[in-house]
């Protein structure tokens, strides 16, 4: 998949996919070519009580594509775990994103653990979805995450929020590569993301939206260089964390859907 700064968690792209695959060879090859992208084929670990949902990528959308399902994303940091259960709330916040599933035959989380390979200039990724049996976790994501309609609000105020802070960042001043590329982000130019057809417009608006605010926190906190003093710093960071808070949220909010049949 697109590694580049407006990539979407592969996580994001996962739940997406699997709001609308049918089941089905060939619906099933799309989703994984969307997914997978430039990865190595995506593994899959279960633990004794999941083993039927097997040990590919494929065999477990094929598993999960079967029936009705409801299916979101969490892209949890350290100190907000929002809406990821606690049975993985430990190494979903270590990989910053989790996919839930929901069907007739329960209730599921999925982690991915990325290993990069190769050099800069040619990186490859093994990634293996570690799948857990969670409890239902649908009434807790919807009450913690809210509704798109919020996370939209929201994301408007994160905007305001992250040009005030970035002005006080000064990063023009002190970082002009930052400077350069916080501007390109903030064009809205089209990411070229992989997206089912059936999406609609306005996820697609909040994802990018969402995306571009997560790309600017990351390059404008990569160094605290234009801080006159410490204080300065830390209420910098501050402000840019609740940014990719929002940011993150939203982002989730995209992602969930009632359960649909095939």
């Amino acid at each position: 998949m697109d590694h580049s700064a407006l990539a979407l968690p592969r996580s994001v792209v996962l739940a997406l996919w699997l709001q609308e695959v049918g089941a089905g060879a060939a619906p099933v090859r799309r989703l994984l070519e969307a997914v997978e992208g430039d990865d190595e084929p995506h593994a899959v670990r279960t633990a004794d009580d999941a083993a039927e949902l097997g040990g590919t990528l494929s065999e477990l959308v094929a598993a999960w594509a079967s029936g009705p399902r409801a299916v979101a994303a969490v892209l949890p940091a350290p100190g907000d775990p929002t809406g990821v259960p606690a049975v993985v709330s430990s190494a979903a916040t270590h990989a910053g994103e989790c996919v839930l599933v929901h069907t007739d035959q329960g209730a599921w989380a999925a982690v991915p653990e990325v290993e990069a390979f190769g050099s800069v200039y040619e990186q490859g990724h093994l990634v293996t979805w570690d799948v857990q049996r969670v409890p239902d976790w649908r009434t807790t994501f919807h009450g913690q995450v809210g509704s798109l309609s919020d996370s939209e609000s929201e994301l408007r105020r994160a905007l305001t929020q992250a040009t005030e802070a970035l002005a006080s960042l000064d990063v023009a001043r002190w970082r002009p590569d930052a400077a350069d590329a916080i501007a390109a982000l903030r064009t809205g130019v089209d990411p070229g993301w992989a997206l089912p057809s059936s999406i609609d417009g306005r996820r697609v608006r909040v994802l990018g939206s969402a995306a571009r605010l997560r790309a600017i926190v990351e390059l404008a906190t990569a160094d605290d260089g234009g801080a006159v003093n410490l204080w300065q710093a830390d209420q910098r960071s501050t402000a840019l964390r609740e940014v990719d808070r929002a940011a993150r949220r939203a982002m989730s909010a995209a992602t969930q859907q009632q359960p649909t049949h095939p």
